[in-house]
């Protein structure tokens, strides 16, 4: 948990102005369906890489830097999705963005980071 809090403080520096220089935990490749909703938006996309601390999202649906977000992670193996309570959009690139997740259950922390762990060992393996 205290890694992200430290990203999110790390994020908010001003610094690297490119998604993959501003960076704080590495990032896994995903497929994963997703849902965000919060304010005036609502959509799906495509979780394509994800981390402890946050994702990258492909959609269609038109977000902008700083938008809030509670987000869902359709993962395969579980039966629920992953409920992310408050996401920050950091950065937005044609149809993808980067989510930083601001406020998460401990529970779906462990979730994240179980798949993480998971996704890590078949790249090794």
């Amino acid at each position: 948990m205290a890694s992200l809090f430290k990203s999110e403080t790390k994020l908010d520096e001003p610094g690297p102005s490119s998604p993959d220089e501003r960076r704080v935990q590495p990032r896994f490749t995903t497929q994963f369906r997703s849902t965000f909703s919060g304010g005036p938006h609502e959509g799906n996309g495509r979780t394509i890489d994800l981390s402890v601390g946050g994702c990258k999202i492909e959609s269609e649906t038109v977000v902008g830097q700083g938008n809030k977000f509670e987000c869902r992670l359709h993962i395969p193996d579980l039966d629920w999705p992953i409920m992310i309570d408050e996401a920050i959009v950091r950065w937005v690139e044609g149809k993808t963005f980067g989510l930083a997740f601001t406020r998460i259950r401990s529970g779906e922390q462990a979730k994240i980071t179980a798949i993480i762990s998971k996704i890590e060992q078949e790249q090794q393996g």
